[in-house]
């Protein structure tokens, strides 16, 4: 009798390197190619055609492209003629918090993007004070909402422990409020209000 195979046991390898791209849907790659590289500085460094999306066979016919950052990262969008126009969200928020954030180096930066972005013709909002970073808002032609930002406080992204403590007393407000049949929104409310950042000189 054959022995069944013992199943190896998984090691975690690390963790990523890098961001390698970021895609989005285009129904026009020509508007998207001179947005990326008239405006915002970046190079179309690659493309890619076929009859079928590789990852699960559909025969979708598509044109990918991709733009580079500096430090070779890349933005990168899918044009297929058959695709149907986007719906529009269920909710206000998602065409908020859905969106691309690129870093620059500081907010004399952000405002020099503002000046240039304007002088072209996009509408930006901003800059908000993050109080951790200074930040503008604009809208591609696909209508993907993109953020340019410096750093305002050179740690914001190495506050791993706080942002566990952070997730353990949000999972518990949620949990405490499932379990007593509150109000899910109401417990949420209270704590981001209490929690706001916008409260606070910077992270605690």
């Amino acid at each position: 009798m054959t022995q069944a195979p013992t199943p190896r046991r998984a090691v975690l390898p690390g963790r990523p390197k890098m961001l390698s791209h970021v895609a989005y849907v285009t129904h026009d790659t020509s508007a998207t190619a001179r947005f990326y590289t008239e405006i915002l500085g970046m190079e179309l460094v690659a493309a890619v055609m076929d009859d079928s999306i590789p990852s699960t066979g559909d025969p979708v016919p598509y044109f990918h492209s991709f733009f580079r950052m500096n430090d070779g990262s890349t933005v990168a969008f899918f044009e297929a003629p058959e695709l149907p126009a986007p719906n529009g969200a269920s909710h206000p928020a998602y065409e908020v918090f859905q969106h691309l954030a690129l870093e620059v180096d500081t907010p004399e930066e952000v405002d020099a993007w503002h000046d240039w972005l304007e002088s072209n013709g996009i509408e930006v909002l901003g800059p908000v004070n993050h109080k951790i970073i200074y930040s503008i808002y604009f809208h591609d032609p696909n209508n993907v909402r993109l953020e340019l930002t410096a750093p305002l406080d050179p740690t914001w992204n190495d506050q791993s422990q706080r942002a566990r403590e952070q997730l353990r007393e949000w999972e518990e407000v949620k949990r405490s409020a499932e379990q007593s049949g509150g109000a899910l929104v109401d417990a949420v409310h209270e704590l981001t209000t209490r929690r706001s950042h916008r409260l606070m000189s910077g992270l605690e």
